[in-house]
């Protein structure tokens, strides 16, 4: 029930609570990002790091609410799907409008590239072998074919690799000798902003779940697929904000750092949270895997982009901001079911 059960569900409501939920997801993200980077700053932490763990985590709670939300209403597949759909939407879109609203290119360094990035395709690589192994050992009986129980042993995989990847970027950490900043505010007023943050972040994404599936049910869009669109794009504002702001005020690395970094979280933490707050969830491998598949190409044109002059130029930026227009139009096309490549 939206609102609380104050108001019935219709579609005209179901929209406006989408829009409601989007701007005070932006609100709280605001709330976040800012006390983020000034406990970053506070801590002395290096712009690799404060981009991608401080600041990711914090912008990627909308995509973890919304995968324990959409679990907890039995339509796991549009969690998976706004995950899949916004770490999309943050590879493509987000470099290419921070790009594109940067004065000069977007610069990079070694560090961001042969790390973040290509952690970040072994991320990608890592779920899709979970997926298979659920379908290969745990499969559904009576049911479809290449649909398997995502199981929590299986949620164990992808978090272990999280923790690895912590456990490298606490290793840069010990190695940077930063200096810390402090702005006057008690640090206590940062955290306490921090968890407001958060909290407003987790009442919008619950609404925000509910009205998405109403409306998909309404309207016949596959739970998927509603989530790859609607609610991946609104649960990414956050990390649009922080990027945009970030590559504004001349800090690409943290921009850019902060995409790599709240996917590679997304993938490998929030998915699996999921599946351990429930148990056990089916998961249809015919159907996350084109799009893990589309996400693995998105991955590797960004990576391409980075790599050449280390920096994203204009028309770098231009071309990832097409390749979306091409995944949208595609998804259209399917749930239109002018192309049938999702069975």
């Amino acid at each position: 029930m939206p609102l609380l059960g104050l108001l019935e569900h219709s579609p005209l409501v179901d929209v406006l609570l989408i829009i409601v939920a989007t701007a005070f997801i932006w609100l709280g993200s605001g709330w976040l990002e800012r006390s983020a980077e000034r406990l970053s700053a506070y801590y002395g932490l290096p712009a690799v790091v404060q981009g991608s763990i401080v600041v990711a985590i914090g912008s990627s709670f909308p995509e973890l609410s919304s995968v324990v939300f959409a679990a907890l209403a039995g339509v796991f597949d549009m969690g998976v799907g706004a995950i899949v759909g916004s770490a999309i939407f943050n590879i493509l879109v987000i470099p290419a409008l921070s790009g594109l609203v940067s004065d000069q290119p977007l610069e990079t360094n070694r560090t961001l590239v042969y790390k973040e990035a290509q952690f970040y395709m072994i991320a990608v690589s890592v779920i899709v072998i979970t997926f298979a192994l659920a379908v290969i050992y745990v499969p559904v009986s009576g049911g479809p074919p290449l649909v398997g129980q995502l199981t929590r042993p299986l949620a164990l995989l992808p978090l272990a690799l999280y923790g690895l990847y912590i456990f490298i970027q606490w290793q840069d950490v010990s190695d940077h000798d930063g200096e810390r900043i402090d702005d006057g505010v008690p640090v206590v007023r940062r955290w306490l902003m921090l968890a407001g943050g958060l909290l407003v972040i987790l009442l919008a994404v619950e609404q925000m779940v509910g009205s998405v599936e109403s409306l998909s049910h309404t309207f016949g869009v596959p739970d998927f697929l509603a989530g790859v669109t609607v609610l991946a794009a609104a649960t990414s504002l956050p990390d649009l904000l922080v990027s945009v702001r970030s590559a504004r005020d001349g800090n690409s690395v943290t921009s850019v750092a902060n995409v790599l970094g709240s996917n590679t979280f997304d993938l490998l933490v929030a998915i699996p949270i999921g599946v351990l707050i429930v148990g056990t969830i089916p998961i249809d491998f015919a159907t996350a895997v084109p799009m893990l598949g589309v996400l693995t190409l998105a991955t590797v044109l960004l990576f391409g982009v980075l790599r050449t002059d280390l920096s994203l130029t204009d028309g770098e930026a231009a071309l990832l901001a097409l390749s979306y227009l091409l995944f949208v139009a595609w998804v259209v096309a399917e749930t239109l079911g002018v192309t049938q490549l999702i069975r």
